[in-house]
Parts: structure tokens; C-alpha cells; sequence
């Protein structure tokens, strides 16, 4: 069966669940550009003041909604495949994302970012899938596959949502159209096309990787209440395990220190040089997240492979958080008469750190999961619900701790934020000590 299901799952299955992973970090990163803008002209139609607030609400509404629903996708996923899971995720974002560009007040663009959040819970379930099919020399590099598609998405979201948000203003051709009326709608509309795509060939292209039999299977008749609280206590099992448990945990606060970079990177390149910043544009900036996209792509894509083999997996995560961490550290020692060269080896230990740490991640969980006998759905969901958590509080952290120090002396001035972010990866890279080594898979990778 596992070989007839590995052989169904070829290229077309991977480039699905490729899309899927992309889609998920498009629709993340597309409203960056213009979420600010999108709210004062809602804030000013309704009166309302406290812009600061809605921005946030909407930014966290996503990764929230994320963190509820991830679990409950990853579970569902075992009981009737993950197939129907990811068309359903697919649904979804067609329909929310052009639902949130045609936002005419504050309430309704939160609740539609909150449901394009619950329907892109499914990438635990995508994972899952690579899980399901791969073999121990396949994991690495097909988890490589999916951590491109991160880098691919947080690439393509923000220079969608940038260029094409108010194109009335810019491009004669929509003068007069809904795209007048509703200037946000043209990148959500084209997330969703991307969206639409990818379940026409997912209906076509993607095999079930699970042999459920309808007539075979128990079904639980439990109220949904209960099968809920039965699935968050299994959770949190897992959470208290020496080898599942300590693998999440690691994720989680590696996934928390790289999001307060989020929220205080443009802060300090902002900055004017007098004051210790880069003095950096809009346009410097983009050109930096570009970078980090490229490089993380590049390096989940062909790297991850060779890199696995020469090292193993369980060797390359604790390596790959030290790395990130000093490139987060030393992101405000940049200086301005030097900025791009410093940054770029900056960034270099970011995005290659990142780029190594995710698809290596995912595969040792992945081991550890079969080789404890959970289900690989249930797993994920976990992980997927805690590094949402953290997607969550990172930022806000971040952010947080920048107002409280920007104006100090050192070290609690803007580097404070950065610093916090080696901390956090320090800790992370410390509990990958508690991590049990799995010897024969590591002799298979080294031998191959």
C-alpha cells in the first residue's frame, strides 16, 4: 500500500501541495502593503479613532484563527483523508480572500481575515501528507520542498499586495470600475484566482495519501464538544512528551523569536543614521525581504537535500537555530555607511538558518510521530496550532519591548528587541538537547 501510495503522489501531488503551502504565505503576507490604508479609510467612513488597534486586530486575526483551527484540520484529516481537507482549505481562500478586498467596514474585513485564517489551517494537513508518502530519504527534501513554498509565498504576498492595491490611481484602465470602488480588491482578487488554480488541479492532480474505508471505519458519535476536548487533551500529551513534546516546544519558541523580528525590522532600517538606524526606504526594504524570500527558497529547495545527507537531520536543527539567532542578534550592529554589505551577511544567516531549520524540523517530527505510533494529522495539527501562537505574540512582543526601549542607552535601547531574539533562539537550540537520537535513520542518511 505504501509504495502504491508513493508512486500515485508524483509531481502533480507535489506541486499541489507546493501551491497550497505558497498560497497559505501569500495570503499571510498580502495585506502587508496596505492593511494601514485599508483601515483609516474604514476608521474614517465609521469615525473611529484608534486606527492602531483595528491594524493589529486584523494582523493577529489570521494567525489566530489559524491557531484554534490547525488541530482540528490535522484530526479531521486523519479520520477522512487529507484530500478533502486540502480542496476544503482551497474553497475557502477562493471565496475569503476576495471577500476581504471587497470590505466595506471594519467588522467585516476582521471576520473574513479571521475565516481565510480557519480554512488556511490546513498546512499541518499538507505536511501530513508529505508525511504519508515520503520515504525516510524522500522526508528531507520533499519538507524542503514545502519550506520553499514559505519562502516563495512571504515573497510574492507583499509585492502582490503592494503593487496592485489601489490600481485606479496608477493604471487609467480601471478608472470608472469596482476596482475604484473597492481599491484593495485587485490583489485579493488575484490571490483567489491563484487559489482557484490550485484546487482545479488538486481535483485532478492530487491522490488521496490515506486508505480510508468508509465502510470500515468507526465513527465517532461523541457530541463536538467532547471529540474537541478529547482532541485538545491528546495535544497536550504530546506537549508533555520528552520527543514530540520537545520538538514542538522547540519550533514554537524558534517561530517566536524569528516573528519579533517582524515587527521591529522595518522600525530600526527606518530609523535615520543619526540615531543609529540605516535610514532605509520602502523600496530598501522590500529589496531585503526579496533577499530573504530568494535565499530561503534557494536553500529549501536545493540545499536542504545534500545538506541532510552529509550532517542528518537531527544534527542540522539545533545548527540551524544558532545560525538564525546570530544573524537576529546582529541585524542592529549594522551600520549605515556599510549597510548593504553587513546586511546581506546578515540576512544570509537568516534566511539560510530559517531555510535549513523548517523542512528539518518538520521531517524530524514527522519520525518521531511514526516511530511513537500518533497520528501524523493529530501531530501536526499540534505544531502547526503552536507556531501560530507564536506567530501571534511574537510581533506584539516585539513591538512591545521596542516602545519600552527605543529611547533608553545600552543595551536596553533598539537593540533590546533583537537581542530578545537571540535569547529566544538560544533557549530553543538548548531544548534540542532533550531531542532522542534515532540511530538507524541517521546511518541510512549518512550512508546515502
Amino acid at each position: 500500500m505504501a509504495g502504491e501510495v508513493q508512486r500515485a503522489a508524483g509531481n502533480g501531488a507535489l506541486l499541489v501541495l507546493f501551491l497550497v503551502t505558497m498560497i497559505d504565505m501569500i495570503g499571510f503576507g498580502i495585506i502587508i502593503p496596505f492593511l494601514t490604508y485599508l483601515v483609516q479609510d474604514l476608521a474614517a467612513d465609521e469615525g473611529v479613532v484608534r486606527v492602531g488597534l483595528w491594524v493589529g486586530l486584523l494582523m493577529t486575526a489570521y494567525s489566530s484563527a489559524q491557531f484554534l483551527s490547525s488541530p482540528i484540520w490535522g484530526s479531521l484529516s486523519d479520520r477522512i483523508g487529507r484530500r478533502p481537507i486540502l480542496m476544503v482549505g482551497l474553497v475557502g481562500n477562493t471565496v475569503f480572500f476576495t471577500a476581504f478586498g471587497l470590505s466595506t467596514t471594519l467588522m467585516f474585513a476582521l471576520s473574513m481575515r479571521f475565516l481565510a485564517g480557519v480554512f488556511n489551517g490546513n498546512i499541518a494537513v499538507a505536511r501530513a501528507y508529505i508525511g504519508d508518502v515520503s520515504t525516510p530519504k524522500q522526508l528531507a527534501t520533499r519538507m524542503g520542498l514545502i519550506g520553499a513554498a514559505f519562502g516563495l509565498g512571504f515573497t510574492i504576498g507583499p509585492f502582490i499586495g503592494g503593487e496592485f492595491s489601489s490600481p485606479a490611481e496608477r493604471y487609467e484602465v480601471f478608472v470608472g470600475t469596482v476596482f475604484e470602488t473597492y481599491p484593495y480588491l485587485l490583489p485579493c482578487l488575484i490571490a483567489s484566482v491563484l487559489s482557484a488554480g490550485s484546487l482545479v488541479l488538486a481535483y485532478f492532480k492530487l491522490p488521496e495519501s490515506l486508505k480510508v474505508d468508509p465502510s470500515t471505519r468507526s465513527v465517532d458519535e461523541r457530541p463536538a464538544a467532547q471529540r474537541l476536548g478529547g482532541l485538545l487533551r491528546t495535544s497536550a500529551r504530546m506537549l508533555g512528551t520528552p520527543s514530540i513534546g520537545a520538538m514542538i516546544w522547540v519550533s514554537m519558541l524558534f517561530i517566536f523569536g524569528f516573528t519579533v523580528m517582524h515587527s521591529v525590522f522595518i522600525l530600526y532600517t527606518e530609523m535615520d543614521a543619526s540615531s543609529g538606524g540605516l535610514g532605509f526606504s520602502e523600496r530598501d526594504n522590500g529589496r531585503i525581504f526579496a533577499a530573504i524570500g530568494l535565499l530561503g527558497i534557494l536553500t529549501q529547495g536545493v540545499l536542504i537535500g545534500p545538506l541532510t545527507r552529509r550532517f542528518g537531520t537531527r544534527r542540522l536543527i539545533p545548527i540551524s537555530i544558532m545560525v538564525t539567532g546570530l544573524g537576529l542578534t546582529l541585524i542592529p550592529y549594522t551600520q549605515a555607511n556599510m549597510a548593504w554589505i553587513q546586511m546581506l551577511v546578515v540576512v544570509s544567516c537568516i534566511a539560510v538558518g530559517n531555510g535549513i531549520f523548517q523542512p528539518s524540523s518538520s521531517t524530524y517530527l514527522t519520525r518521531i510521530a511514526r516511530e511513537e505510533g500518533y497520528d501524523l494529522g493529530v501531530v501536526m495539527g499540534a505544531q502547526e496550532s503552536l507556531t501560530a501562537f507564536a506567530r501571534i505574540f511574537g510581533p506584539l512582543s516585539g513591538g512591545l519591548v521596542w516602545e519600552l526601549t527605543v529611547g533608553g542607552s545600552y543595551p536596553f535601547d533598539y537593540h533590546t528587541s533583537f537581542h530578545l531574539c537571540g535569547l529566544l533562539m538560544v533557549i530553543s537550540a538548548a531544548l534540542t538537547l532533550r531531542l532522542p537520537r534515532l540511530a538507524e535513520i541517521e546511518e541510512q542518511e549518512l550512508a546515502t
